[in-house]
């Protein structure tokens, strides 16, 4: 009989056979847990069973989507694996983006059935869509199949779709981002050395979230512990991480800052953390260096995208010199730098970053163009990924982002990155958070414009005195025509700033 050992060393396996085999090996090992309680290992794959069944019995055929439309639970994460145990292809999306996105996406993935909190319910119940609803709760009781109850087997190769992630949509509609089960596998299997077989991890970001799944995954395909939160808050978070004695994490930049921010910090026992890795949006270098100082455990950065191309990792804590950077490619990541008209640049160069991985995506969900769009293939015909940002390779091989390519200003024909800008706002000692977009500009083409989050008792300092403060640091090309405060920056449930909000505020200034 097979082993999770032998699994865990193979060429391809399961995520739903992992955990199978785990609840024959650890049954009594908590695999969930969550506001309402816990779930071991055993009663995981039986709920698994369960939910896969039903599908089944309803008729939602294998490769045919299943949507999740809800805050974190140990029913939503049994809703997605058990979904997978039936071939289908989980499909979680935002419950924060409006609802007629959501009914898009519900008809964009073509799912015919929805899963959704009773929130959620109510948010959506105006909505027209033709996919069955069931509701987390009394509904979902009554919808499962019965206990003992054990689906038909199924057959699941490399390439069949695991899931469907669809993008924030901060620059157009939302794009479905389709993963192969040989992904997620990679990611699963590339885990051996960070030690998820005894871990107890907290998971503080949405599941409808790559940023999550790379850690949520490979929590259970170890046979480790995944704590659930809801909706995060700085405080419930390291109480949580106490009471469970979490050995590991992933939190977006944000939430690393709202942590330490924390005047009672100090006060929480996290001596068991071992692992704490951080993803999804710039991480200040001062923020790392507090990180690596305060909090237990290694902290490890790691710079990469939803649709895959290839992926950095900085240990920040084996490397004080380079948190400026985000790392150096991960093994069998290749990332190359290209110029305007898809060229390589010479080394040394600044480019646009293109990366290639065992970690790709299939391609957006019925988008062929958009597609083609984000590819790059080289000279023999390798396929990599376009990430949209813009970089360059320091002497040592690390690789240090200068800006988000869509965000890059052109200002009478130079061009500003607005991070630059970003972190000589951030040291002013009145400024706790800020942004700098382009504006439309008669004289210029487009302008750099700030906006910015006072610190707790500097709302009354003068954003004139700022604005005078942060030109006189900067070149003169790069100076801002105007700074903003705002009560607060606009982002997304893993921490990345709205910049097109920003613009569409801007109109309402001017």
């Amino acid at each position: 009989m097979q082993t999770a050992a032998d699994m865990l060393a193979s060429d391809f396996a399961t995520l739903p056979d992992l955990i199978a085999v785990h609840a024959r090996e650890r049954g009594e090992r908590i695999a969930l847990a969550d506001g309402g309680g816990t779930l071991d290992y055993a009663g995981l794959d039986r709920l698994m069973d369960r939910v896969a069944a039903a599908l089944q019995r309803d008729g939602v055929a294998q490769g045919q989507a299943v949507a999740v439309v809800a805050q974190a639970s140990v029913g939503y994460a049994a809703v997605f694996l058990g979904a997978l145990r039936a071939g289908c292809v989980a499909t979680p999306l935002s419950p924060s983006a409006t609802p007629a996105a959501i009914a898009a996406m519900i008809g964009d993935c073509g799912a015919p059935i929805v899963f959704l909190d009773e929130a959620n319910a109510a948010v959506l119940a105006e909505q027209a869509f033709a996919a069955r609803r069931v509701v987390f709760g009394a509904g979902f009781e009554d919808w499962l199949a019965p206990a003992g109850a054990i689906p038909s087997p199924v057959a699941i190769a490399p390439g069949d779709p695991f899931n469907i992630i669809y993008s924030s949509g901060t620059t157009g509609s939302p794009k479905g981002i389709v993963q192969s089960h040989a992904m997620r596998w990679a990611h699963i299997a590339s885990n051996a050395a960070a030690g998820f077989g005894d871990a107890v991890t907290m998971i503080a970001t949405p599941l409808y979230s790559n940023t999550t799944l790379v850690s949520f995954l490979p929590t259970l395909g170890w046979g480790g512990t995944a704590v659930l939160m809801g909706k995060f808050d700085a405080r419930t978070y390291l109480t949580l991480a106490e009471r469970h004695r979490a050995t590991h994490t992933m939190l977006v930049p944000v939430q690393y800052q709202r942590i330490m921010a924390l005047p009672e910090f100090d006060r929480f026992d996290l001596a068991s953390f071992r692992f704490k890795t951080s993803t999804s949006a710039p991480f200040a270098a001062a923020l790392k260096a507090d990180v690596v100082a305060r909090w237990p455990g290694l902290l490890v950065e790691y710079y990469g995208m939803t649709e895959g191309g290839a992926s950095c990792g900085l240990n920040a804590s084996a490397h004080p010199d380079k948190l400026h950077t985000v790392g150096q490619p991960l093994p069998g990541h290749e990332i190359r730098l290209i110029d305007e008209d898809g060229n390589e640049v010479p080394p040394g160069g600044m480019g646009e970053v293109v990366g290639r991985s065992p970690t790709m995506m299939t391609g957006y969900h019925g988008r062929e163009s958009a597609t083609r769009e984000a590819e790059w293939h080289d000279a023999d015909g390798n396929r990599y990924i376009r990430h949209g940002d813009v970089g360059r390779f320091d002497e040592d091989g690390f690789l240090i982002l200068m800006d988000r390519k869509k965000d890059l200003i052109i200002s009478g024909g130079f061009n500003i990155y607005p991070s630059d800008l970003e972190a000589v706002l951030a040291q002013h000692s009145a400024v706790a958070d800020g942004s700098v977009i382009g504006a439309p500009s008669e004289a210029w083409g487009e302008t750099p414009v700030g906006f910015y989050v006072a610190k707790p008792g500097f709302e009354g300092e003068d954003a004139g005195d700022i604005l005078s403060w942060v030109n006189a640091r900067v070149g003169r090309t790069q100076r801002l025509s105007a700074l903003h405060r705002v009560d607060e920056l606009p982002r997304s449930a893993i921490g990345k700033v709205l910049k097109r909000e920003l613009r569409d505020r801007l109109e309402t200034l001017a």
